[in-house]
């Protein structure tokens, strides 16, 4: 495995196949990649405006096709949201969510104390974030949304 730098900073490592980037995917490959995994869908519109504002952001490359992400975003101080993990369900089952998360728990162990992490865990991947220090917080608080 070799690790590199590119323009901007941006971390790279790479694996006998596997680039492991910290930047965000292009508009194109992340509404591709959300749908392929069963992600709802979002708008090229908001895509276009929210993947910049990312606070960090994790993509899996293979052969320079995505087939992994994850993000964190939020204020930058108080607050952040873990979201949008996806990996293609023909990369599924092979330790990607949790290399995902593995570099997203490390980035946010650089944020500043007292601050609010949270994510919304769809089904049983509560159980992959659990074991990256994530706790539920029912039955004192219940997770809400507002679709629009």
């Amino acid at each position: 495995m070799g690790t590199a730098m590119l323009n901007g900073g941006v971390r790279v490592e790479t694996t006998s196949k596997l680039d492991i980037r910290h930047e965000q995917p292009s508009v194109e490959q992340y509404l591709a990649l959300r749908k392929e995994a069963g992600l709802s869908e979002m708008s090229v519109e908001g895509a276009a405006i929210g993947l910049p504002r990312s606070i960090f952001a994790v993509t899996l490359y293979e052969e320079n096709n995505l087939i992994g992400m994850g993000r964190v975003i939020g204020d930058g101080g108080c607050f952040f949201q873990v979201t949008d993990i996806a990996v293609k369900p023909s990369h599924q089952g092979q330790g990607l969510g949790k290399l995902i998360i593995r570099e997203i728990r490390e980035f946010l162990n650089t944020v500043p104390d007292k601050a609010y992490v949270s994510l919304i865990a769809d089904g049983e991947a509560s159980k992959l974030y659990a074991q990256y220090g994530f706790e539920s917080v029912m039955p004192r608080s219940q997770g809400m949304f507002l679709r629009r």
